[in-house]
């Protein structure tokens, strides 16, 4: 039998960690040819390049694709995913995949999914049906309109798939497969080694209480990208642990976000504090695991920081609405809130783990899917009776 051809578009780190064990799982698979494509961020040495860390785990990609147009504006923004459809379209038709997977609700995810709809190419669509904040719930809700095949990681948000039209029968909730990373690995304290000879700041003990900080832009309140930074930077200076921060990634406003870490470690010669802009999946699973406190508002830390336990303090609107487990505590873009919200996440210490968002299983599931699921390119609005 001749063997799919599953081309899988990665376009920045936290993609990568989502779709890890898929990849594993469609590599593995005699009934599978993986064709990967890197894109976006994950080519640039600015956004840590990733690229080392997708071939360190054994994957050879079949294309990058460079098409990144720096500013982190609106503007580029949407120059970016007009260049990135360009590009994919060409690679796709040399490659002639059979499906085309895309990751999640990022900007320039929504070239992936422009192109091989344009292109007959059937797609499929993981963490569709989510809701969030900023211009990643517009995307996302985009995307699922235009696969054909979805694979949302809870219940609800298959739900919620459905109810905007699409055909039962295309629903597959498999949970997210970013939980599947954090099987069959030691979550001990992040190695003092790997810490020396990466990143740059203070050292920080991850033997003893930290916090771990990760804050990207809001697109829909870009201009106040600076401020918000400032407001976090100031209550985790004041809270008074080491603190170890990972870089933003390529959304409007992580210009102001970079430039304001940047100027706050030249200029304060904070020795608790360190910085990352990027590292292996199951170092940053060990970091997430052990600190006492997850900062900012990723998406990780309510995926699987609810699944590990971790204490977190969700800022602002990135992740508003987003299904989470008791772990996650809100707090506004204003130091004093945060750090009193800090202060009650880290003495409580670690939640009952939460496997709302999968039970480490998800990859295996969507590479089934993959091999065996019959789709056809034509869509149709699909409502119960």
């Amino acid at each position: 039998m001749q063997q799919r051809r599953i081309c899988i578009v990665v376009t920045n780190r936290a993609s990568y960690a989502r779709i890890r064990t898929v990849l594993q799982a469609v590599n593995s698979d005699p009934r599978m040819e993986l064709q990967l494509v890197l894109s976006a961020s994950m080519v640039l040495h600015h956004y840590g390049n990733a690229e080392e860390v997708v071939r360190a785990d054994g994957f050879v990609p079949a294309a990058s694709v460079h098409c990144v147009v720096e500013g982190e504006i609106p503007a580029t923004m949407a120059k970016t995913t007009g260049l990135a459809i360009i590009e994919l379209s060409s690679i796709f038709e040399r490659l002639k995949p059979d499906i085309v997977l895309t990751v999640a609700d990022r900007f320039e995810t929504m070239a992936t999914a422009i192109a091989a709809s344009y292109m007959n190419i059937p797609l499929a669509h993981t963490q569709g049906g989510e809701i969030t904040g900023s211009i990643d719930e517009s995307v996302r809700h985009a995307i699922t309109k235009l696969a054909h095949l979805h694979f949302p990681a809870t219940a609800q948000a298959g739900r919620n798939v459905i109810a905007m039209g699409e055909p039962a029968a295309s629903v597959h909730v498999t949970g997210c497969p970013s939980i599947d990373n954090l099987f069959g690995i030691e979550l001990g304290p992040l190695d003092q080694d790997f810490m020396a000879s990466h990143g740059v700041g203070g050292t920080v003990d991850t033997g003893e209480p930290y916090l771990l900080v990760m804050q990207h832009s809001v697109t829909t309140e870009f201009s106040q990208a600076a401020a918000q930074t400032d407001a976090t930077l100031r209550a985790v200076a004041n809270f008074g642990l080491p603190a170890i921060w990972l870089w933003p990634n390529m959304d409007a406003g992580s210009d102001a976000i970079a430039k304001h870490v940047r100027h706050f470690h030249e200029t304060t010669g904070h020795g608790k504090f360190h910085f990352f802009r990027n590292m292996p999946v199951d170092e940053f699973a060990r970091l997430m695991k052990n600190c006492a406190c997850m900062v900012g508002n990723s998406s990780a830390a309510l995926r699987e920081g609810a699944y590990l336990g971790t204490p977190v303090v969700n800022i602002g609107s990135r992740q508003a609405s987003r299904e989470r487990g008791e772990n996650v505590l809100d707090a506004e873009h204003q130091s004093t809130a945060i750090e009193t919200a800090i202060t009650r996440q880290v003495d409580h210490g670690p939640y009952p783990e939460d496997q709302i968002f999968g039970d480490g299983q998800a990859g295996r599931r969507i590479a089934d899917l993959l091999a065996t699921a019959q789709v056809t390119v034509q869509k149709r609005l699909t409502f119960p009776d």
